[in-house]
């Protein structure tokens, strides 16, 4: 069996050497690294060979990729490279990998054209000067075969050991069987349904109660189709860390199996969450784990590779009997694993390596995004970039004299789009050209005195430098997806000072990308309608099937009340709090035990907290605070114990409203005093126009469908097996109307009762 490698991942795997170095090294973006090629291309003689394909043979192993150029004239191939600054800053082991590259595609050519030497040169084009700095040697063929073939054979090892664990991979998936003796009820169908999507190459989006073994119902069958459609990875995205963990609960139940041993399996975590020393900066003269990172990474490669199973601990023992960085080992790892669980982030960003892994490698990935209602918020945050010019004028003041006239040009322009405006609050048509010329320009000032002084500068000149990038980059993608806004405002000196917002209202612009590249992804969740509005906002190819899993649960398992005469809506909340009190009270009298109670605020909160309190003192309560730390978190939960009693206060749409699992009578019931609408404000109200020009549906999909996907997944808390029951309270007559209802779970039967309150108006 061949193996294939490019040229670029063969001298990176056997050339690379010496530190990790993550010092401040200003790269040309994408777009100015394509540009300085075809300057440098531009500057060749008609003859010229640009962009030239070369692949050779050694022994097992097809090496292929592009050389930058070739000279037939001169017998000159050239490998070109931009950068900013002096060439001299250029660390000396990137230095000897573009000297790898160049001499392994000079053996290339020179054995595709017999030729007995060659020129090769490494051509540095500085994006800024417009100025090259060749280096150039003569290489007779016989050295570059010699080299060539010493780099081969340090990577055919690694590369036999590969094709025998695709082999042994795929041979033990197709001997897979489920880790249990039958599928739970909905789970067969939830897991035919993805096999189907990975078989087909195509989009899935699935509907599934909480409860019915979502995780494994999905991740079996993706496995199941590697042998037959010739799938390199598996990427399990997840939102927050409980659904990493309970992807590795399900894949440790499936790794039991003699049959899935040689799966490697990877978890990616925050660096901050990595790193082993934190005071320290990411370079061989800081940090002992950064020196000589390269040097040792091949031998903690091979004993990654062997132990298979990569979670956050297994990662960190064997990074540090090897003393390189656990982080950075798992990045490296990412090139190497069958499956890979992490955040959205690591394929759904401006700059995901997994996304970028896939597109450099042309992989036949499969995609497996968990809780994906949250991949919208998340979507949005990830192609949104704000600019706080309160921040900016303090770094004016403090930033080197090198910079003053840049950033005076960009607060002149910044003063200008505010000027005029006289609401707090505005929106603008397009994104303002002329203030994204000048801070492109106190960028390319900014990247220049950073690489003239790569240590020693303030942490807001950077924070600032890269908050700037990210606007910059967004704003030459502005459309119809995003808006630009101004929140203008005064400062203690009453001196007007503005927030500018590049807000990005449909992320499908984006990510739609992202879904391409992968050969098939299956979106699911317990909140994953209606189909249009996932569709619609992630950028799903058309005609993705969407699934509604039939429920495990009876109806008669929750009593879903609907209070029909109370209003929770702010102007009549006073109103409310009595109403509210008594019916917690009452509930708990008649069947006591564990309960959460939600609300829309942390004020709303309080204020029924207060009034439950003053009037039932001897029942036990908890309360979630703002910003809580994991361990505060956990001491939460841990009061919701088996035979427990007492009721739990928490603000919808927060980490207590999804996630977590409270089986049996360690939750038996919930009330959710809110339509968990989001806040009427300009913002919101601005994305609500946008769209209803895009969609037609404005106002669903900025308020009702969120509102109510929050709703319902808080109240998925409540039963979580099918031997749970429970009561669930909906506090608002909203709740009755059939908009509203169209938009539970069918399997809940609604009651309603009334409290004798006045009766509010419509939605």
């Amino acid at each position: 069996m061949s193996y294939r490698v490019a040229v670029r991942a063969l001298c990176e795997f056997a050339a690379k050497v010496g530190d990790l170095d993550l010092r401040f090294t200003p790269s040309p973006t994408a777009q100015e690294g394509i540009a300085g090629h075809q300057a440098v291309v531009a500057r060749r003689g008609a003859e010229y060979l640009a962009e030239y394909r070369l692949s050779g043979e050694y022994r097992m192993l097809t090496v292929s990729g592009r050389a930058d150029g070739y000279d037939p004239a001169q017998n000159l191939l050239e490998e070109i490279k931009t950068h900013r600054g002096a060439v001299e800053r250029i660390p000396d082991n990137h230095r000897q990998l573009h000297w790898a590259q160049a001499r392994v595609y000079g053996w290339l050519l020179c054995r595709e054209r017999e030729l007995e030497t060659i020129e090769l040169a490494v051509v540095y084009y500085n994006v800024l000067s417009k100025k090259e700095t060749v280096f150039r040697e003569t290489f007779p063929a016989d050295a570059l075969r010699s080299f060539f073939e010493t780099l081969c054979e340090r990577f055919i090892t690694w590369a036999e050991q590969e094709v025998a664990h695709r082999r042994a991979r795929d041979s033990g998936l197709e001997q897979l069987r489920f880790p249990h003796p039958a599928f739970r009820t909905g789970q067969r169908e939830l897991a035919e349904a993805v096999y189907r999507a990975a078989r087909d190459g195509r989009c899935l989006m699935a509907q599934a109660t909480t409860g019915i073994g979502k995780t494994l119902g999905t991740i079996f069958p993706q496995l199941k189709a590697f042998p037959g459609q010739q799938l390199d990875r598996l990427f399990f995205l997840t939102a927050k860390t409980t659904g990493r963990h309970l992807a590795l609960e399900a894949l440790t139940t499936l790794r039991e199996q003699p049959a899935a041993q040689p799966l490697r399996v990877l978890e990616l975590t925050a660096r901050d969450k990595a790193c082993e020393h934190r005071d320290k900066a990411c370079h061989g003269e800081s940090c002992p784990l950064a020196r000589g990172f390269y040097d040792r990474l091949p031998t903690a490669l091979q004993a990654a590779a062997e132990r298979g199973w990569l979670d956050q601990d297994s990662l960190r023992e064997i990074a540090l009997d090897h003393q390189i960085c656990p982080y950075y080992l798992a990045q490296e790892m990412a090139r190497w694993a069958d499956v890979v669980v992490g955040d959205y982030n690591y394929f759904f960003d401006l700059s995901a390596l997994l996304y970028s892994l896939t597109v450099l490698n042309d992989w036949r990935v499969t995609l497996l995004v968990d809780e994906a209602h949250n991949l919208i918020e998340r979507g949005r945050a990830m192609y949104s970039a704000e600019l706080d010019q309160r921040a900016f004028r303090a770094l004016r003041r403090s930033a080197p004299a090198g910079l003053k006239s840049a950033l005076e040009r960009v607060n002149r322009h910044w003063n200008q789009l505010h000027r005029d405006q006289e609401v707090p609050y505005q929106v603008y048509p397009a994104a303002p050209d002329l203030f994204l010329l000048a801070l492109q320009k106190a960028v390319g000032a900014i990247t220049d005195h950073l690489t003239d002084q790569p240590t020693g500068n303030d942490a807001e000149l950077l924070r600032f430098y890269l908050d700037a990038l990210v606007f910059c980059q967004l704003g030459e993608a502005f459309g119809e997806h995003s808006l630009f806004d101004i929140t203008r405002e005064e400062d203690s000196a009453r001196q007007s000072t503005s927030v500018l917002c590049l807000r990005n209202v449909v992320p499908a612009y984006f990510l739609a990308e992202r879904f391409r590249a992968a050969h098939s992804c299956t979106l699911f969740s317990a909140t994953l309608g209606p189909a249009s509005f996932y569709a619609d906002l992630l950028g799903l190819p058309e005609e993705t099937p969407w699934l509604n899993v039939a429920s495990p649960f009876r109806a008669e398992q929750l009593q879903v009340r609907v209070t029909r005469d109370l209003s929770t809506r702010y102007q009549h909340r006073a109103e409310s709090l009595q109403p509210i009190s008594d019916l917690l009270a009452r509930q708990f009298a008649e069947r006591p035990g564990n309960y959460l109670a939600f609300f829309s605020s942390y004020a709303y909160l309080q204020q029924v907290l207060d009034q439950f309190q003053a009037g039932h003192p001897d029942v036990p309560v908890w309360v979630q605070s703002r910003q809580m730390d994991e361990a505060e978190r956990q001491r939460f939960l841990e009061q919701f114990r088996l035979g427990g009693r007492g009721i739990g206060f928490a603000v919808l749409g927060g980490v207590f409203g999804e996630g977590i699992d409270l089986p049996g009578d360690r939750l038996i019931g919930a009330f959710i005093a809110t339509l968990g609408l989001p806040q009427i404000n300009p913002v919101n109200e601005q994305m609500k126009q946008r769209m209803q020009a895009m969609f037609g549906r404005g106002y669903d999909y900025t308020y009702l469908y969120p509102g109510l996907q929050k709703v319902v997944q808080a109240a998925g808390r409540v039963i979580r097996t099918p031997e749970d029951s429970g009561t669930l309270h909906l506090l608002d007559d909203r709740f009755a109307l059939p908009a509203v209802r169209r938009l539970l779970p069918v399997w809940w039967d609604v009651q309603g009762m009334r409290l004798k309150v006045p009766q509010a108006g419509p939605l």
